[in-house]
């Protein structure tokens, strides 16, 4: 059990949806128990990308999963909302329309929806 916090599809944009979950965090290996976790569930197992960022005290860690400079997004927001040993995961269902720079505000979006779950929204 991890802890992980599931918000579920909170936009879409042509076609594409867009869901946040997250969890508390202290190493890379509770990371990877959370992701593990997340894509316990088929639905985000099948999932077009699952990209995520966290800040450790060893220092932040983020990956794009196909969704280049997504991880960055929410590494950047977490930085400015002061967010350390936390673990934000942005889900993206393809619809079957490219959004070009505009994914990178649906990105931010789910991340801001996350952050103010938390009451962090900046």
């Amino acid at each position: 059990m991890t802890g992980l916090k599931r918000l579920g599809v909170v936009l879409t944009d042509r076609g594409s949806k867009y869901a946040v979950s997250g969890a508390l965090v202290s190493s890379r290996d509770e990371v990877a128990a959370v992701l593990q976790d997340l894509k316990s569930d088929k639905s985000y197992a099948k999932a077009t990308h699952n990209t995520w960022a966290a800040i450790l005290p060893t220092g932040a860690l983020k990956a794009d999963d196909g969704e280049s400079g997504a991880g960055m997004v929410i590494l950047r927001m977490l930085e400015r909302a002061e967010l350390s040993g936390h673990i934000v995961i942005v889900t993206r269902w393809y619809g079957g329309k490219k959004l070009g720079g505009d994914r990178f505000r649906r990105v931010q979006d789910a991340t801001r929806a996350y952050l103010d779950e938390l009451e962090l929204g900046l």
